[in-house]
């Protein structure tokens, strides 16, 4: 396995533009599904979890291709495979984000259980029981999921749980059912607005998203259309944190702000110097100290959960103590261990972290268990004194676009190392 090789100690100057939103293209692409024209997709980030959803609804027969613009064409119309088999779904949980399209637009589905990083249950019980409300027929056998559909009927649907995929699958779904679909108690992360805009600019009928309710009335067909995809928030917080630990200044631009109060709001609790002008955010810690701030993790306009693995680095090395409670996954400190064994000083209890600040960590060998774990590993090399070698960083690539590139640009020194 590849590993990354950071030297800390380097103060982060620059700017970087934010790439496209992979938790806003993965959905976007499943719904490409629903529309028997063609589909272009612009800004669409260089990732693996975006390279394994084309090879899923690839080997579905969607067809796929590439202009000279670095747009993404797609074409679903003639799907022969409706399986979504294990050897693809067991790496990506999004995978499930087929599951609405194809029992709304060919009236079946098999889909294996997802797989994907291990942090904490994420039951798809929630989607079943939505989708058997719309009028699927729903069956678990040796593994996969397996549901049909002469035709979905709208109706009024209330989630248990907020989930954002399961309110993807559900917009999507109902897109086609005959009638109208009410759906409460909803996920209001700006990713379901984007899949939203994507859907109406096919010819859904779609209102209320990001609010607590979304009305769906279903149509007979979409249309193919040509949709940019929104940047990437997190991507965007990742590198403001990097700043902001190594006493540096950055520009993010190709960003929208407003989707980030709730970072910019914490980095500023922290005591950075936030700036916006448009589509960019400015920070600058040159002046001022890192202060230990308490984060309580919350669905959207609440601190994401997404987040809390860097924000974690960040109260490591601010003077005194904080806290850090993850109320969205159980199993989200993994990256606790491997950070202690650089010298950080974290007690988990429960679903809290109880964090005092230390004055320095020190390089070493850690291993990533998740996406955003490994990005805290990472924040944390960068101001790490000696050298930290970062194993596992397949992880990585699933969510962040050219990190040491980006992050090398920015004056940290950091390499990729082969297998």
């Amino acid at each position: 396995m590849e590993k990354l090789l950071i030297k800390g100690g380097k103060s982060l100057s620059g700017q970087i533009d934010c790439s496209g939103a992979k938790n806003s293209a993965l959905p976007v692409i499943a719904a490409s599904i629903l529309s028997s024209d063609d589909i272009t997709l612009k800004n669409l980030p260089y990732l693996q979890d975006i390279t394994t959803m084309f090879e899923l609804i690839g080997s579905m027969g969607a067809d796929i291709s590439l202009d000279e613009k670095m747009n993404f064409k797609l074409n679903t119309s003639n799907l022969s495979n409706l399986e979504a088999r294990y050897e693809l779904v067991k790496t990506m949980r999004a995978s499930i984000l087929v599951l609405g399209s194809m029992v709304a637009k060919y009236g079946y589905a098999k889909i294996a259980l997802p797989g994907g990083c291990a942090i904490g249950s994420r039951p798809v019980n929630y989607h079943l029981k939505a989708l058997e409300k719309l009028g699927a027929e729903i069956s678990l056998n040796n593994g996969y999921i397996e549901a049909k559909a002469k035709k979905l009927t709208g109706a009024n649907i209330e989630f248990e749980g907020v989930t954002v995929t399961g309110t993807e699958n559900l917009m999507m779904a109902a897109s086609l059912a005959e009638g109208l679909t009410i759906l409460t108690n909803v996920a209001k992360e700006p990713e379901i607005s984007d899949l939203a805009d994507f859907l109406n600019s096919m010819g859904a009928k779609i209102s209320g998203a990001g609010t607590d309710e979304i009305r769906i009335k279903g149509v007979e067909e979409l249309t193919g259309t040509t949709f940019k995809i929104p940047a990437d928030r997190i991507e965007a917080g990742t590198y403001l944190v990097a700043a902001a630990i190594t006493n540096g200044k950055i520009t993010i631009n190709k960003i929208d702000p407003k989707r980030m109060g709730s970072i910019i709001e914490t980095l500023q609790r922290a005591g950075a110097e936030v700036n916006l002008n448009g589509n960019s955010i400015y920070l600058d810690m040159t002046k001022n100290v890192i202060k230990p701030v308490d984060i309580v993790t919350a669905p959207f306009p609440g601190f994401p959960t997404d987040m809390q693995a860097q924000f974690t680095v960040l109260n490591c090395i601010g003077p005194g103590e904080s806290s850090v409670t993850e109320t969205i996954f159980e199993n989200r400190f993994m990256h606790v261990q491997e950070l202690n064994r650089m010298g950080t000083d974290i007690t988990i209890n429960g679903t809290t972290a109880l964090i005092n600040g230390v004055d320095s960590i020190s390089g070493a060998q850690v291993m990533a268990t998740d996406l955003r774990a490994s990005a805290s590993l990472i924040l944390a090399g960068l101001i790490a004194k000696g050298e930290t070698i970062v194993d596992r960083i397949y992880h990585i690539d699933r969510g962040y676009e050219r990190i040491e590139e980006k992050l090398s640009n920015l004056g940290a020194e950091i390499i990729r190392l082969p297998n």
